[in-house]
């Protein structure tokens, strides 16, 4: 008789335990709960150590990276089924300068399992053309081109022994709304049905990107910096959003 007390007294807990457990992790139609996404920068697999790191491109060129910041925006996810979720207002900075830019929360995404993700690689055409606004979006950020009424989508700033401006610099500012020269570029991924983003009211799941900054000199277009180290719009910039738009992101790993 005591020892059947004894395993009731155990076994009742756990299965309160189990049942609340249940009740937490269920997807109702009006829940909703938080998921974060972390940017670890790196340069072909290396980590990006801003200023004195030095790196080679795809033509066998050193460089140093001194800034490196760019922008996701307008992040919307998708289930098996098919129906998406665009996160309102959802525009970040990110900038290799600052740890805490690199690890983003987003807040209010109903729960459920997402098996796809994605975003644009700089900003959309309307708020390019919005005034003066704040936030990621404020022109203080160092990523507003005053003179051209547009944002920088990707900036990244160095040196190389190769480059024929002043000091050896590399400017690359990559921006631009217009055709032939809209800069604009969305990254998409799949993510792995056994293992789907899974936004749950009891959890909250961390998705982690690798970013190659070196992206954006090599891809459609093998870029050397003896004849390419400056740009701001253009042309020039096009190739270089070219090269980016499908090797800059990289879906590492989920932590559900």
């Amino acid at each position: 008789m005591k020892l059947s007390q004894y395993l009731l007294a155990l076994v009742c807990p756990i299965i309160i335990l189990s049942s609340c457990k249940k009740s937490n992790d269920e997807v109702t139609p009006d829940s909703k709960s938080t998921f974060s996404i972390e940017f670890e920068n790196q340069v072909n697999g290396s980590p990006l150590v801003l200023n004195t790191t030095t790196y080679k491109n795809a033509k066998g060129e050193d460089f140093k990276i001194n800034v490196f910041k760019y922008y996701v925006s307008n992040i919307k996810l998708s289930k098996a089924d098919g129906t998406t979720y665009l996160i309102p207002e959802s525009y970040f900075l990110i900038d290799a300068s600052k740890a805490e830019s690199t690890n983003i929360t987003l807040k209010n995404v109903p729960t459920g399992d997402y098996t796809k993700i994605e975003y644009t690689i700089g900003v959309d055409y309307a708020r390019n053309f919005a005034g003066a606004q704040t936030g990621a979006l404020d022109p203080i950020n160092g990523m507003f081109w005053t003179w051209n009424s547009g944002y920088i989508f990707v900036k990244l700033e160095g040196t190389s022994p190769q480059s024929a401006a002043t000091g050896n610099m590399l400017t690359f500012h990559i921006g631009g709304v217009t055709d032939p020269n809209n800069t604009i570029r969305t990254f998409a991924t799949d993510i792995n049905t056994a293992n789907p983003l899974r936004v749950r009211t009891d959890g909250k799941p961390n998705m982690h990107f690798i970013v190659n900054a070196a992206a954006l000199f090599t891809g459609k277009t093998d870029i050397s910096f003896a004849t390419l180290n400056f740009t701001m719009g253009g042309a020039n910039s096009v190739i270089v959003a070219n090269n980016y738009a499908n090797g800059l992101f990289r879906l590492d790993h989920i932590h559900n």
